[in-house]
């Protein structure tokens, strides 16, 4: 049965967001968007022709990256939500984001006309036929940067952690080393190295899964490749974000690099509850499945091959197999 607006999602987190509809979520500025002063994408200082040019100009801009102790490091901590994206304004046209159309000239004409026909679905059927993360795969990059969950960030003197819970996914940050494709493949982040400028991260990322931005944004090839430098920023009335300026370089993709901008704030209502991130993951509650045609469904509670996340493993004629053992909630009667 297909669940024309659902996300796709897994997980408690994600079920929350299921109930809303994608039209909405596709707007521009979303995801926490509104907080603080409007988001601007910055360019890069001038034109580079790979992102390992960019990335070496910056650090060669900062001497060589400023050598912080634990004492100096900026700090990161709590727990954060995402505030807002400019990535959209990348890609689309005109007022509003379901208003407008695939600006022209920015992918290449094989993305461009695959974009298309994903930006046609998303408008008439407020869905793609099909999304990655329905299937399991991790959000991978640079989609890690807008998924709407919470992030934790932990920075030491040798690398940083950032941390989003939805997977959940990692991605290690290696402070003053160079990039190197030790398994000889990609992967679904990459290899990010970084150093600091100051109070700014700079970072590298390449050797990555061809992926996408979110399900109504353009796909990546493995030849997507990010520079990022992120900030945390205060302004008047409290407000706080880690700010991230990136440019994206896919030569696949991309018929010049993207410059977007995202945001995350402080999540001081999740903090003061005494939040905790916990672990999952997809396998345990995914229902999505393709029909001949290809396209996303979903089996719903009481059709054949409905996965129960709240039943038991796979040996139930043992005690205490059951995944909800305080509330016991599970929705089929054998799976208790």
């Amino acid at each position: 049965m297909s669940s024309v607006k659902s996300l796709a999602c897994v997980g408690i987190a994600a079920f929350t967001l299921a109930i809303v509809s994608p039209a909405a979520l596709a707007q521009r500025g979303q995801f926490g968007g509104g907080y603080g002063p409007p988001l601007k994408a910055e360019k890069p200082p001038k034109e580079f022709a790979t992102s390992d040019e960019h990335y070496e100009y910056l650090l060669a801009q900062a001497k060589g990256g400023t050598k912080h102790t634990l004492a100096t490091l900026p700090r990161w901590d709590g727990i954060w939500n995402t505030a807002g994206n400019t990535h959209l304004d990348a890609f689309i046209d005109g007022p509003g984001g379901l208003a407008g159309k695939v600006r022209e000239g920015v992918l290449t004409p094989a993305y461009e006309k695959a974009y298309k026909e994903r930006w046609r679905q998303q408008m008439e059927k407020g869905q793609v036929d099909y999304d990655r993360l329905a299937h399991c795969e991790p959000p991978g990059m640079p989609r890690f940067l807008l998924e709407p969950y919470t992030h934790e960030f932990i920075n030491l003197p040798t690398e940083s952690y950032l941390i989003n819970d939805f997977g959940p996914s990692i991605r290690r940050v290696l402070l003053g080393r160079k990039h190197a494709n030790l398994y000889g493949t990609h992967s679904w982040y990459g290899d990010t190295i970084g150093f600091w400028d100051g109070d700014k991260l700079v970072m590298s990322t390449k050797y990555l899964y061809p992926a996408d931005f979110t399900r109504w944004s353009p796909m990546t090839s493995n030849q997507f490749e990010s520079v990022e430098i992120w900030q945390l920023k205060k302004y008047p009335d409290n407000v706080e974000r880690i700010e991230v300026q990136a440019t994206f370089y896919d030569k696949f993709a991309f018929l010049h690099p993207v410059s977007v901008e995202y945001a995350f704030r402080r999540a001081a209502d999740l903090e003061k509850a005494d939040y905790r991130i916990n672990h999952w993951e997809c396998e345990q509650s995914t229902n999505a499945y393709l029909d001949d045609k290809g396209v996303s469904n979903f089996h719903l509670p009481g059709e054949k091959g409905f996965n129960d996340a709240r039943g038991a493993t796979m040996f139930p004629e043992l005690p205490g197999q059951t995944r909800d053992p305080i509330y016991n909630t599970t929705l089929t009667p054998n799976s208790k």
